[in-house]
This record gives structure tokens, C-alpha cells and sequence, in this order.
């Protein structure tokens, strides 16, 4: 007799979504809170201050994503997001009731909400690719772009309500906001069962077998996929006793992990969050009006943002992973570069011509590398690496992630805005020379066959080591 559904497959898609939401609105909401806090504690002209405030949360999430896997795998991934959720809550309240001209106390709270935002992005993707069936799966890397980037559209339009707030209260009510979202994921996820994986490895075989048998469709597909994780867990754990950091660099995996992690790094240093943290002082500088007049901005970008998104779900298995990476680095670089370019033959050129560009650059950035990177990690470990791999590439990705919010204020200070997006701009086509170079195709291709490209590349690289000896 079949099993009554206690939980509904869409009830845990929604909360497992609902964690791309609160990640995207914590990454986004100080875009809008940053012009009003600038003029409430007199940040104008202290780039430096303004960066470490806004880069805090990217500063600690390369921690919280680090330490998150293995946290989980101690714990369990519902209780560690449980916990990330709380974080979020009391950082965000902290982050509103922040003493005047507290500039230390706010970088050290938003670093500590940074720890949860890095958790929830490695075990959000983790738990619900656990709890959903396998003929679901192949979706769930696009689907968790878009909820991220949903969550940053809904920061902006927050930040859009709000703006007509006295200063000191706009971007205070803008960042304690996000309790809100953080508590409903926590109710949310309480109702929810541990991933029957966790539970599998714990030896806990009949409770998995129990939420399995909630979860699936019939006793026999919850048996044959309790099977398979019992399998795989043996495989894993098999593998991760014959795996340490210097296996990443040896032999025939030292290919596949600097491309992987190259995609993560180059992802970030392209400059996208630099348009994503800091578009309306971006506008301010290019029109001259107050960057608290240009959230409309946010809201038009996160809307390009969500779109891209979407667009991606039906071109991910149409088009090679490298075509699009190829084409997105190219138009990104170009947006970058024909701005400065144009400023130089027309001085008096109009400077939104600049705005126009930078959306262009995040139309293409929005269906290529930005959810394309995570395919690309998800798809080309081999298991014997896989986790070390994707934690490495997901660290690179945070700190890349920083620096461009830690550094792009300090940048514009010293030069002109134009120049810095030229600088972005090279990076971009540098990606794309990368990407050509030494990154692999994945597309409908199995893992023992990217693996073996990777054991090709070794045995050439030693034959060409051994010819110029």
C-alpha cells in the first residue's frame, strides 16, 4: 500500500528555493542601503570604509563556505541550514540597530552574516538535490540561479519602497529587513526531514528509507535509490581516504582543477558585482545626481538578472558549455571597452551611454557565466576529487567575490570609472582566452570521459616535458 505524502515535493522545493532567496537578498540589499548610509555617517569620501562594509558579508561567506560541507556532514545539512538561518536573522537586526558612525562594529556583524550567506550557498543546492528525485535534478543549478537572483531583485525593490525614509532610518529598516525572509525560511525548514543521504551515512538506513518512502512516488523507487546512496557513500568514502590536497595538482586531475577553479575565479574578477553593489553610485557619478534618486537602477538590473536566468534554463543542454562562455566573455569584455574607448574619441560623450553598456554586459552575464560556472564545476571533478575540488573552487569564487566589493570603490577614488571597467573589460577576454585554452567541454559528456581528458593532458604534458629535456 502506497504511503501517505506527509511533505509535498513542491512544499521543499519552495523552502530549498526560498534559501537562494534569502542568500540573493543579502547579497543585494546594500546596493540600495549603501547611498544613504554613505550620507548618514559622511562615507563619501572614504572609499576605503565603504568597501570593507559593503565586501564584510562576501569576506565572511568564504569562511562559512569552507567550513559548511563538513559542519554538514557532522551535523546534518537541515540543522546547519536551520542555524545559517538564524545568523541571518539576528545579523540583519544587528546590522539595523548599528550604533551612529559604527563602522567597525558593522563590518564585524555583516562579516559574521556572511558566514551564514557562504553556508547556505554550498548546502541550500546540497540538500534540496538530496531530497529531490533524480529525473529533477539536472535542473536545480539553473533553478538556484534564478532564486538568488529573484532574491536580489526583491533587495532592490525593497530598497526602492523604502528610499523616502529619513537616511538614518532607510538603510537601517533596508538591512534588518532581511529577518523577515530569514525566519520564514527557519519555520519553513523545521518541518522538513534530514536528507536521507546524511541519514544513510550515518548508518541510520531505516529512517532514510522513511523519508524516502514520503518523498517518492512508489516503495520501490525509494528501495532503488536508497541503494544507490548506500553505493555511492561507500565509493565516496572509498575516495576520500586515497584523496588529500596534493592529490588536486597531480598527475591527470591537476587539468580539470585549474580549469574549475579558473571558471569560479574569473567569474568574479570579470567585475560583475562591482555593477551588482555599486550601480547607483556608478549612475551618481556618471549623471551627477544623487546616487539615493538612481535605485530604479538595482531594480532594472535585477530584472535583466531574473530574465537571463530563465533564458538559460532552455539554452543549458542546446549550446556546447564553452560556446557560451566564449560569446558571454566577449560581449562582457566589450561592454567594458568600447565605453572607454568612445569616452576617448568623444569626450563630451553622454555618460548614461556607459549605463546602457554595463546592462548589455549583465544580459550576457546573466544566461552565460553566471549560472554556467556552477554547471561547469558541478559536471567536471571526478569523484575521487569531487569535494575538495568544489570546496576549493567555491573559495576562489568567494574571494574574488570580495575583492572586487572591497576594491572597486577604491579603484573609481583613484581612477576614472571608465578606466576600471577597461580593467574588468581585459579580464573578461582573458576569461574567454582561458576558457579556450584550458577549459574542457562538458556537455553530454560522462565523467569517466572528462576525466579521461584530463589523463590525455598529463601523458602530453610529460611527453612535451620529456622532448625538451
Amino acid at each position: 500500500m502506497k504511503k501517505e505524502k506527509k511533505i509535498s515535493s513542491a512544499f521543499i522545493y519552495f523552502f530549498g528555493s526560498f534559501g537562494g532567496i534569502l542568500f540573493g537578498y543579502d547579497i543585494g540589499v546594500m546596493t540600495g542601503a549603501l547611498p544613504f548610509l554613505q550620507t548618514d555617517w559622511h562615507l563619501a569620501n572614504a572609499p576605503t570604509i565603504t568597501g570593507m562594509i559593503t565586501s564584510a558579508v562576501m569576506f565572511g561567506a568564504i569562511f562559512g563556505a569552507a567550513i559548511a560541507g563538513q559542519l554538514s556532514d557532522k551535523l546534518g545539512r537541515r540543522k546547519i541550514i536551520l542555524i545559517s538561518s538564524l545568523i541571518f536573522a539576528l545579523g540583519g537586526i544587528l546590522s539595523g540597530l548599528a550604533p551612529n558612525n559604527g563602522s567597525i562594529y558593522l563590518i564585524i556583524v555583516r562579516t559574521i552574516l556572511g558566514t551564514a550567506v557562504g553556508a547556505a550557498s554550498a548546502l541550500v543546492p546540497t540538500y534540496m538535490s538530496e531530497m529531490a528525485p533524480a529525473k529533477a535534478r539536472g535542473k536545480l543549478s539553473g533553478l538556484n540561479q534564478t532564486m538568488i537572483v529573484s532574491g536580489m531583485l526583491i533587495s532592490y525593490i525593497m530598497d526602492f519602497l523604502l528610499k523616502d525614509l529619513p537616511e538614518n532610518w532607510a538603510w537601517r529598516t533596508m538591512l534588518a529587513f532581511a529577518a523577515v525572509p530569514a525566519l520564514i525560511l527557519f519555520f519553513g525548514v523545521l518541518r522538513l526531514p534530514e536528507s536521507p543521504r546524511f541519514l544513510a551515512n550515518l548508518g541510520k538506513v531505516d529512517e532514510a528509507r522513511e523519508v524516502l518512502g514520503i518523498l517518492r512516488s512508489t516503495d520501490q523507487e525509494a528501495d532503488e535509490e536508497l541503494a544507490n546512496i548506500q553505493v555511492t557513500s561507500k565509493e565516496e568514502a572509498d575516495a576520500a581516504k586515497n584523496t588529500s590536497w596534493s592529490t588536486l595538482f597531480s598527475g591527470k586531475y591537476r587539468y580539470l582543477v585549474i580549469a574549475g577553479v579558473g571558471v569560479a575565479a574569473f567569474q568574479q574578477f570579470q567585475g560583475a558585482n562591482a555593477i551588482f553593489y555599486y550601480i547607483p553610485l556608478i549612475v551618481e557619478k556618471a549623471t551627477g545626481s544623487a546616487a539615493s534618486n538612481a535605485l530604479m537602477w538595482p531594480i532594472i538590473q535585477g530584472a535583466i538578472l531574473v530574465i537571463g536566468s530563465l533564458v538559460f534554463l532552455p539554452l543549458a543542454d542546446r549550446f556546447n558549455r564553452r560556446t557560451l562562455l566564449t560569446l558571454g566573455g566577449i560581449v562582457m569584455g566589450s561592454s567594458f571597452i568600447l565605453p572607454s574607448l568612445l569616452k576617448m574619441m568623444m569626450p563630451n560623450m553622454n555618460n548614461m551611454i556607459i549605463v546602457a553598456f554595463l546592462c548589455l554586459y549583465v544580459a550576457f552575464y546573466s544566461f552565460t557565466w553566471a549560472p554556467l560556472t556552477w554547471v561547469i564545476t558541478g559536471e567536471m571533478f571526478p569523484l575521487q576529487i569531487r569535494g575538495r575540488a568544489s570546496g576549493l573552487a567555491s573559495s576562489f569564487n568567494w574571494i574574488g567575490s570580495w575583492l572586487v566589493g572591497l576594491l572597486f570603490p577604491i579603484m573609481t577614488a583613484a581612477m576614472s570609472q571608465e578606466a576600471v571597467f577597461a580593467i574588468f573589460g581585459i579580464i573578461c577576454l582573458l576569461g574567454v582566452m582561458f576558457v579556450r585554452l584550458a577549459v574542457p567541454e562538458t556537455r553530454g559528456r560522462s565523467l569517466e570521459e572528462i576525466e579521461e581528458q584530463g589523463t590525455n593532458k598529463h601523458h602530453s604534458s610529460k611527453t612535451v616535458s620529456a622532448k625538451s629535456k
